[in-house]
């Protein structure tokens, strides 16, 4: 089944919401070794599918779909490989897409990518793409013409829909993003139920009908807090942050940022979602416990 047919299934109460994690490719011999450990521990909660980032300019090229090997082939999970505009020529997109699709790849997350470290603002490579959704017409191009069915999937904003003159921006953008041919979204970091079910809600008013899956983080001390708030732009809720600063121990700290995750999963869930997608950092514990806390 594709990633798409599941989260229909789930919408339906055809099947239970899908569970799926993010990992990003190690950078060092000992955080491989962390990534092995971590995977191998996810897989033993059945997730639907995991997903691997892919760095800027094909930064981390080799070691993404060394991952995305170890998931398909070591663990039979289905990997949702990333690809991002930032720094590549069509050319060099086709390439990459073409080497996912013979090692057996059928599902991606298409991604604008953010700006390069020191570099202000966003800007394509002379020869490359300027959004995402062109990014997915061009993975449903190459996979055509190479006779094979692929799952899209895209990214929705539901902290920035809050915002009200950036949200018909956005609603515009995904709706660009389905007519390119994306089967689903996922969202990126936020922290309020409400926030998800107005841009789903949104969405729908504007013919806007891909399955939304709701991304979760949750934070395990008060400098991750921080670290996120200033990649994402996303605050930290004040009390979620509070609870992170006068933990008595890291123990301490991950267990409020469980609950607090847990707490926002089981809002979205009530309200809809499809599933969960939990970002990881590569690390089991807070994942694992978080998972235990949805599946008592």
């Amino acid at each position: 089944m594709t990633i798409r047919s599941l989260l229909d299934a789930a919408l339906a109460g055809q099947a239970r919401p899908t569970l799926s994690y993010e990992l990003f490719p190690p950078r060092s011999p000992a955080a491989e070794d962390t990534l092995l450990l971590t995977m191998g521990l996810l897989a033993a909660t059945n997730p639907d599918f995991m997903s691997i980032t892919y760095g800027a300019s094909g930064s981390t090229q080799t070691t993404s779909r060394a991952v995305v090997h170890e998931l398909a082939l070591a663990h039979t999970i289905p990997p949702l490989a990333h690809l991002t505009c930032v720094g590549q020529s069509r050319a060099d997109l086709v390439a990459v897409i073409e080497t996912y699709l013979a090692d057996g790849v059928r599902d991606f997350l298409a991604l604008r990518g953010d700006p390069p470290r020191g570099q202000a603002d966003w800007q394509p490579h002379p020869d490359g793409l300027l959004y995402a959704s062109e990014l997915v017409a061009l993975l449903r191009e190459v996979a055509a013409a190479h006779g094979v069915d692929v799952c899209i999937g895209v990214t929705a904003f539901p902290a920035q829909h809050a915002i009200e003159r950036w949200r018909q921006q956005g609603l515009d953008v995904l709706k660009a993003k389905q007519d390119a041919g994306a089967d689903f979204a996922i969202t990126q970091v936020f922290y309020e139920v409400d926030q998800y079910s107005a841009l789903v809600d949104d969405a729908r008013a504007q013919g806007i009908d891909i399955p939304v899956v709701p991304e979760v983080m949750p934070l395990v001390s008060a400098r991750r807090a921080t670290r996120a708030q200033e990649l994402t732009g996303v605050p930290t809720p004040a009390e979620l942050m509070t609870a992170l600063e006068i933990a008595e121990s890291d123990d301490h700290a991950r267990a409020a940022g469980v609950e607090h995750a847990a707490a926002l999963s089981r809002d979205l869930l009530a309200a809809g979602a499809p599933g969960i997608h939990i970002i990881t950092f590569n690390r089991h514990e807070a994942a694992l416990e978080l998972v235990r806390a949805l599946r008592p």
